[in-house]
Formats: C-alpha cells, structure tokens, sequence
C-alpha cells in the first residue's frame, strides 16, 4: 500500500492555457477561454461563477472525462508530469447521484466499501470503515433508508448528495473532485458537509487536495476555501488566495458592502444572465457585461496572475515525484460476486421490473391459452399453431423491452459512475447482470411457458415444454442483450425504446412467420436481413418443435387426408429442414453472446476515445484510470 514517496506525498494538479470547445456539426463554441492555475495538497479550490460558466466541463477536463464532441487543449500536468492517475489516488462527485434505488444508505455503502477495498481487509473492517463514513457525513439516522428513485420515496435530494460523496471519500483518495457538492442542501447541511471535507485532512493526515465547483456559497462556507477561481463564461476573473478576492474587486471599483456574503457579491458582479446594472463603489453604473470586462482584463495584468504563471512554472519544473497505484482494488473474482449479491437484491425488491413483467407474463399467457384453448389437430389448428407462437413470440420481445428498458438505464447509470471512479471494470459488470437476472427470467419463460402449453393443448411432452421455455428465455436474454447495446450508444430512454423497438420490429417481420422465408425478396430482406433475424431461429425452432411428430386430419373430396407435420414444415411454413430444432438454440446463444461481447467493445472504445489534452498538436497524455478488468 504504500514504501514510495510518490504514494506518500500529496498530489498537485496544474494546468496551463486550458480550453475546451464543443463541436455541434458546423457550430464550434468555446467552454473553456486559455485557464492556467494549480491545485495543491493540504488545499480546498473553490471554482465558482454562475450557471452556465464551465464549471463542471473544468473539472471533467482536470479528471479526464471531457465527451467525445470537446475538444480539449492546453496543459494539465500531475505533480508536473503528464503521468496517468492509478485507481484510488482520486475520487469525483458527480451531478447525477446515480445509485441502485431500492438499497438502503447502509447497504449502498456496503456494498460499495466490497467491491472498493482489496481482500486483504476483512469484511467487519470494510464494513466498520462505511459507518465511520455514513456517520462524517450524518447520515447515521438514514442508513436504513432506501436510496429511493423514479415513482419510490427514499432519502432526501440533501441525504443523497452526502451519500454519493460518501461513496467517494470511503478509500480516502489524495485526490477529490466535487461538482456542485452543495446542491440540494440548505445551508446548515452545506456548512456541515463542506467543514466535514475541508477537515479530512486533520481527521486521517492525508494531505489531501480538494477542487470543489460551488454555486452559491453562505459566507460560513466561503471561509473554508484556501484558494478560489471564478469564471465567467469560461474566462477567468479571478484565480488566487480567496481571502484576496475581495481586496481585487475593490481595487478595480466594486468593493463588498458591509454585513454582505461576499460570495454573493462576487457572483452577482459576474453573472451576465439578466442584464442588470452593477454599481460601482462611487456611485457611477455599469453594465454587467462591462464589469465582467473590467475584471477579466485586469486580471491578466494583475500581479496576481503573474503570481499564478510563475508557481505553475515552478510546479512543472520542479519532480515531485511520480504517481504509483496507491491501492489494490477488490479482486476480480470479488467484485463478480459483491455485484452479483447487489443487483439481485436489487431485483428482488423493485416489483416494478421483472415481478411486474412476470405478472404481466402469466395474465398474457392464461389470455392467450384461453382464446386459443385446445386448438386439437385438425387441418385450420396448422395456422392456428403458428399463430399462437409467433404472437407470444412477439409479445415477449416486446413486453420485455418496454418493461426493461428504464430500469436498465437505471443501472447503466450506477455502472459509469462506479466505472469512471474504478471500482470495478465492464467484464465484472456484465457478468453480474447476467448471472443476477437469470433466475427471474427462467421463472417468467418456465411459467408462462406452461400455462400456454397446458390451456393451448401444444405438442405435448416435458421435452417440447422445456424447448418452447427455452425459447421464451432465450428471446428475453437477447432482448436484453440488444438494450444494452442500444442503451450503451443512446442513454437516452425515449431514443432508445425507438431504435430498440425498430429493430425488434424488423427482426419479426422477416422472422419467417408475418412474410414466408422463400416468400421473402431476395434483396436485403431475405439476404441478410432473414439470416441475421434473430426471431428466424426462435421460429424456425418453435415451429420444429411443434409441428414435428404431429399428423393433422384434413378433408378432401369427400374423404379424410392426414399430413405429417415436417411436410407442413417445408410446404407451408418453407423451414430450412437441414439442421435440428437444438442447431437453432445453439445458434440464438451463439447471438446472445455475440451481443454481449458488443457491448464490451462498444464501452472499451467509448473508453479509448476519451479526448486527451493537446500542446500545440501532439497529443499529451491526461490522467485515466488503470485497467480494472484484469482478474
């Protein structure tokens, strides 16, 4: 855990003529307008300025996690070098408090504390070091309140903010990144909150350095910062000792009244959102916009800012030694297991996923046999047949997606942001979601599979049961699959139900059931698209399982006429006859894990392409997280 002085020592941050623009097609607009400062340990950096000033793209440019549409430049260099940031040197709280809505606090933390501290540390010890955390950030009294989300009550906005930093400061980083750690806390619990982190360091004698975007500070809170940046529309105001940012708005006419919060002073002089008058100490109006110009430009001639240049030179040329892995993270083989424990409790008390979807599952089934009860084995139950299962079919791909979709969301949430923060890596997350949501739904596909065999009068036999079961499980696991894939590229719910549901939609359609397989034109929706169906082979197989082994009575001239159920296979359903119904099976896992290992990429590549800090165009190397899917 530790032996280097790198490991010791604090970590100083610096950064020099930093800028981002956002690229939106043909529109480019600068964030971020040439910062330069540093961020030192033992120190708390405040980064101020209205709504809509970069604070947060300033941070995610520090941490490393700027999107893939910014593009970043300048120099950001660590303990002045580029050098990556191992897992558990630093720590970031982001906006969105995304965490598994039916664990309690307690549990949240818990869970959190396995799959951050290494094995070595036994388990009452991580579970002794989350209280010491929950009770630093008074939480005591809500451990055994439910986090809460979308349509459940749980904690407060306020308890959530403190349970997100919680989850943070637990492994105690050198390195803490906090946006907005303040929202949604009155002032007495953002006094609290902001006390208890500026006071890590006396608590655990780590010199620690903290860079905290803050929107609206009371003056008991602005107290605690050492040092202070204001920016105005990503152009910097002020960057220096906060005690000292009075003495510069003075100075350059626009002193803080007597009795006021000063850093209400500060924001009100700067924000430009409602073009009001600023007066200045003797009386004379100024426009806003004026007086953030004022500021700005003399700033840039202000010794203040050479003060700035010349520490960031030092720091840079000065070797305050390189960044070694602080901390060894839980196993690979753990966090399999810590995730696997969480999201299956997590599943079993959220009844609005797959309990409501099992229910929902049964009420289609006990329908749909009812309607279609006893179909018998006369001519018309051909069709009959081949009805029923390319409809339930359908309605499992469907209901499966609709009912699925937000609650995955959900939990792609919970998985970037532990993902970004190295507490596990995408392999371990995958695994946990598959090994937790199989059970529920090989109890949706055994039951409703059931029900529509037995009111139905399918192909008897336990073997045809379980295959048409398989089926029905196979279909919810590539829906799944594909949901994640769809999710992983548009997070957002509503596109991606669309973009899923189109697929799904075409997948049916040339299933082989809706237009016949030789039916089909050749072009495209026979070649490939019939092939690549993943519906196909869920048809293809149900239809063998049903139809082989049966003979159907029909009547001609006068007469009776029996026909074997693989001659309706070929003649009237045109079912590739060359492999068996298991070949079919076989091929939609083969599917399923094809999608799954999309997934992986997709997320590796969304990893790679994190933009990286330019000097004058060679690329520089910015800080990232080590590779966390390695056993």
């Amino acid at each position: 855990m530790g032996g280097h002085d790198g490991e010791k020592g604090g970590i100083t941050v610096t950064w020099e003529n930093l800028e981002a623009i956002v690229t939106n097609g043909k529109n480019r607009k600068i964030i971020l307008h040439g910062l330069t400062g540093y961020a030192q340990p033992g120190k708390l950096l405040a980064v101020m300025g209205p709504s809509g000033c970069g604070k947060s793209t300033f941070l995610d440019a520090l941490a490393g996690r700027l999107k893939s549409n910014i593009q970043q430049s300048g120099n950001i260099l660590i303990n002045g070098k580029k050098q990556t940031l191992a897992y558990g040197t630093s720590g970031y709280v982001t906006q969105d408090d995304a965490m598994p809505s039916t664990l309690t606090a307690g549990e949240t933390l818990y869970y959190s504390a396995q799959l951050q501290f290494p094995n070595s540390m036994s388990i009452a010890e991580k579970k002794k070091q989350a209280d010491i955390t929950l009770r630093e950030m008074g939480l005591q009294d809500a451990i055994n309140t439910r986090v809460g989300g979308y349509g459940s009550k749980g904690l407060s906005g306020g308890q959530k903010r403190r349970l997100s930093i919680c989850i943070e400061i637990l492994t105690h980083p050198r390195l803490l990144f906090l946006d907005e750690p303040t929202s949604g806390l009155d002032s007495a619990a953002s006094y609290y909150v902001m006390s208890r982190i500026a006071s890590l360091n006396l608590r655990d004698g780590i010199q620690r350095t903290i860079v905290a975007s803050i929107h609206q500070p009371s003056s008991e809170v602005f107290e605690l910062f050492h040092d202070l940046c204001l920016l105005s529309s990503g152009e910097t105001v002020y960057f220096g000792p906060a005690s000292e940012a009075n003495q510069f708005y003075a100075s350059n006419g626009f002193p803080c009244p007597t009795l006021y919060n000063p850093s209400d002073h500060y924001l009100r002089i700067i924000n430009k959102d409602f073009e009001q008058d600023t007066e200045e100490g003797f009386g004379k109006v100024v426009i806003t916009e004026e007086a953030i110009g004022i500021l700005v430009n003399s700033y840039k001639a202000s010794e203040i800012k050479s003060q700035v240049q010349i520490e960031v030179t030092k720091i840079s040329e000065s070797d305050l030694g390189a960044i070694r892995n602080r901390r060894i993270h839980a196993p690979f083989q753990t966090q399999c297991m810590v995730l696997i424990k969480r999201s299956s409790l997590q599943l079993y008390r959220d009844i609005s996923n797959y309990w409501l979807r099992l229910a929902v599952f049964i009420a289609s089934a006990i329908s749909l046999g009812s309607i279609f009860y006893h179909v018998g084995t006369s001519n018309p139950s051909i069709q009959v047949r081949g009805s029923l299962i390319s409809f339930f079919i359908s309605l499992v791909s469907f209901m499966t997606l609709v009912g699925g979709f937000s609650p995955l969301i959900e939990e792609m949430k919970v998985f970037e942001r532990e993902r970004l923060n190295g507490h596990y890596g995408i392999s371990a997350f995958l695994i946990g979601n598959i090994l937790s949501a199989i059970p529920y739904m090989l109890m949706i596909s055994l039951i409703s599979g059931v029900i529509i065999c037995y009111l139905s009068g399918l192909h008897k036999g336990l073997e045809h049961y379980l295959y048409f079961a398989s089926i029905l499980f196979a279909i919810m696991m590539w829906v799944e699959s594909l949901m994640m894939v769809v999710g992983s590229i548009f997070p957002n719910f509503v596109m991606g139900v669309i973009i899923a549901g189109g697929v799904e939609g075409l997948a049916i359609l040339t299933g082989g059931f809706y237009r016949h397989p030789n039916d089909l034109p050749k072009p495209l929706w026979k070649y490939p698209c019939y092939y690549i169906s993943f519906l196909t082979y869920a048809i293809q197989g149900s239809f063998k399982n049903e139809f082989e082994g049966l003979t159907f009575a029909g009547y001609q001239d006068g007469g009776t006429t029996t026909v074997s159920g693989k001659d309706i296979l070929t003649g009237t359903w045109h079912v590739q006859m060359g492999h068996s119904k298991w070949v079919d099976l076989v091929i939609m896992f083969g599917m399923i894990v094809v999608y799954r290992v999309l997934f992986l990429v997709i997320n590796k590549v969304k990893e790679k392409s994190k933009p990286t800090p330019t000097i004058n165009g060679p690329r520089a190397k910015t800080f990232s997280r080590t590779n966390m899917d390695e056993p």
